[in-house]
């Protein structure tokens, strides 16, 4: 059997930087643990599979280690495909996920995506998650993930985490955020337990980063960077329920996986 794959570099507007992801279109589901396998042998924090349907497309993710509920740049990087390699011409896509549905829009050269949002609600901070920090943060909050709240940019980019001690912890992962220098905030996502060390660009935590910080700075529209060793930008916005999140994709590599 031979497929085609696309990987795209999510949230950048050029390659090397963002969140690579492999996109796999399909014309029908393939077995769950070839489809692992595939993400496994990619080796990238998501493999994005989708299958045409009635509504849009069914739409899931892999990491090299399991199957998720919720990726946001693999999400980007699928509709980067279907709307510059395959000529998708409408101007909105519907994603069936595991999540829901999920939208994703043309608009101009930025993918408008509109996620379910995901506000974090106050916690105690375990020993567990102060010592794989190597810090202790201002506020700790829980949603999908813990949420670390520190004073400054400076000091998110200096955590150097201990990612053993972090893979213990029940949640998905732990994304650690503070104030920006020339942004509304910055973060960065570890998910150790995924098989994801660091993300370098993590949609889905924007889902309870930005209901977070629109209720701390008062506004709805922010702007946001993920700091991680490639970097990558964001524009977030939240309303009635829902977290719109905007951002470039460029193809880095079109390929063939025969197996």
């Amino acid at each position: 059997m031979k497929l085609r794959q696309y990987q795209v570099d999510a949230f950048t507007d050029k390659v090397f930087g963002g969140n690579p992801a492999a996109v796999v279109p399909l014309s029908a589901w393939l077995d769950d643990p070839l489809l692992q396998a595939i993400a496994e042998e990619n080796n990238l924090s998501e493999t994005a599979f989708f299958v045409a349907s009635d509504k849009g497309f069914q739409l899931r993710w892999f990491t090299p280690l399991k199957e998720i509920d919720l990726c946001g740049h693999a999400t980007l990087a699928t509709a980067h495909v279907l709307f510059e390699a395959l000529g998708y011409a409408r101007q909105s896509i519907t994603f069936e996920t595991r999540s829901g549905e999920l939208f994703v829009k043309k608009n101009g050269a930025l993918l408008e995506m509109d996620f379910p949002a995901c506000p974090p609600s106050p916690c105690e901070l375990s020993e567990t998650l102060a010592q794989g920090l190597g810090r202790r943060p201002l506020e700790v909050l829980v949603a999908d993930d813990y949420l670390a709240v520190f004073d400054s940019e400076a000091t998110i980019r200096a955590i150097v985490p201990d990612q053993t001690l972090l893979g213990q912890l029940d949640l998905r992962g732990v994304i650690i955020t503070a104030p920006g220098v020339d942004v509304d905030f910055v973060s960065r996502f570890f998910a150790p337990r995924f098989g994801i060390p660091e993300d370098p660009v993590t949609g889905s935590a924007h889902c309870a980063l930005a209901p977070y910080w629109a209720g701390r700075l008062g506004k709805n529209t922010l702007t946001a960077r993920q700091v991680s060793r490639r970097g990558g930008n964001l524009t977030c916005e939240v309303q009635a329920g829902r977290v719109k999140l905007s951002g470039c994709a460029v193809t880095f590599m079109e390929a063939e996986i025969a197996f």
